[in-house]
């Protein structure tokens, strides 16, 4: 349904916020995009194997759920700035940890630091998100995700140059580590203090923020909101791991052709990104989620159906369209379900969409050794198929349009 609510004027104070907070968000993904590039280089130097490099995986993803869900009561508490702010330092100075190991021990350390800053800024930079789009009155959540994406981009593209060139891989870190701490404490200024809350009711007097994780009324809906983003992230996540090689032990194609397929998937998922905010406005958030859930669907069907590359390529990128809007809905979602600050909500769901990915993974893996790849990708489809049909779960509630009072306004101040 469309919104017939006048959205407010955008300041020129907003405006600034909001492209501060999107240059945090492409930095994540830059710095991010600094560890997975360079997975093979470390490897060799640590001499981890794949099944070590395996275990290492989940240790970072350990420590990452770990600092999102210690992130969302500090938030509910300060608010999102300065643990933004932290947590990106943390992150760029995690980011070295990786290429200076010599061991695995020292890996399993480094990757250790590294993950709970990722998860501690995945989680506060989110919150930042949600309390400008509550004053935008109109939604903005995709185009922040998609700025990760393009930070992912940018960081995969330097990484390429640097060891085309052959330029050490540490200088090459170090240099976009330092250059990334600089962007962040920049930013800082712009950034909002607020915290996270549809604000429609008050906080009861003398508990400025609730002992409870979930409101009791609510805790259904959050559950909720929490198990889909664990479906969606893990089909996205699917993509992220299987593409490239599913087009290469399906048709037999080079290393090359496979990687036309990842970038297939992520150049339509970014586009997507960017495109889902002025859908969402004309149809919602329900219908973006559902609709892109349904074209996931089709999209991995034509995957597994495939005859030929180029059509299993054209595949990966309907499935990068399905797949690009969802997550931002349920992160908005997750923002607003509650009047009191929602820190822990948002870390309960972003951490939920977490493990998503991470077991993606660990079920394909053993399903696609038993039977086939193609057959193990169906848990990706049978994932966005639960995403439709709990598309539900982000609608939002009737009592305040986000952003019709000054409520959202005032949570700006800093």
């Amino acid at each position: 349904m469309t919104s017939t609510t006048t959205a407010p004027p955008v300041t020129r104070r907003l405006s600034g916020q909001r492209i501060s907070a999107s240059a945090v968000f492409g930095i994540n993904g830059l710095l991010a995009s600094m560890w997975v590039s360079h997975i093979p280089v470390i490897s060799d130097r640590t001499g981890v194997d794949h099944t070590t490099l395996g275990g290492l995986l989940l240790i970072l993803g350990g420590s990452a759920f770990v600092g999102m869900q210690l992130c969302g009561p500090l938030i509910d508490r300060w608010g999102s700035r300065g643990l933004t702010i932290a947590g990106a330092l943390l992150l760029a100075v995690g980011t070295l940890g990786p290429v200076f190991a010599d061991t695995a021990l020292q890996l399993a350390l480094a990757l250790a630091l590294f993950g709970f800053g990722n998860g501690a800024l995945d989680v506060s930079m989110n919150s930042q998100a949600v309390v400008i789009e509550q004053a935008y009155g109109r939604p903005v959540m995709s185009s922040f995700h998609a700025y990760f994406s393009v930070g992912g981009m940018v960081g995969s593209g330097i990484a390429a140059v640097g060891l085309f060139l052959d330029v050490p891989v540490a200088a090459t870190v170090a240099t976009v580590a330092a250059v990334s701490t600089i962007a962040v404490i920049a930013t800082r200024p712009f950034l909002v203090a607020g915290r996270a809350g549809n604000g429609a009711d008050p906080v009861p007097s003398g508990d400025p923020i609730s002992r409870k994780r979930f409101p009791p009324g609510l805790r259904g809906r959050i559950v909720l909101m929490a198990l889909v983003a664990f479906a969606l992230m893990l089909a996205e996540g699917t993509a992220y791991d299987w593409s490239a090689l599913h087009l290469v032990e399906r048709f037999g194609t080079s290393d090359a052709a496979g990687a036309v397929a990842f970038g297939a998937f992520s150049a339509t998922m970014l586009i997507g990104r960017f495109a889902a905010d002025a859908v969402t406005a004309r149809f919602g958030p329900v219908a973006v989620v559902r609709g892109g859930a349904a074209t996931a669907v089709v999209g991995m069907t034509v995957v597994i159906c495939a005859p030929v590359p180029a059509v299993a390529i054209g595949g990966w990128a309907l499935f990068g369209i399905g797949v690009a809007g969802g997550v931002p809905q349920l992160f908005t979602a997750a923002g607003n379900v509650t009047a009191q600050p929602s820190g822990r909500v948002i870390s309960t769901v972003v951490g939920s969409g977490y493990l998503g990915m991470l077991a993606g993974p660990a079920l394909i893996g053993p399903i696609s050794h038993t039977f086939t790849l193609g057959t193990a990708l169906w848990l990706a489809a049978a994932a966005m198929a639960f995403g439709a049909a709990a598309a539900g779960v982000v609608r939002t509630s009737g009592r305040a349009p986000r952003g019709s009072d000054a409520t959202a306004r005032a949570k700006l101040d800093v």
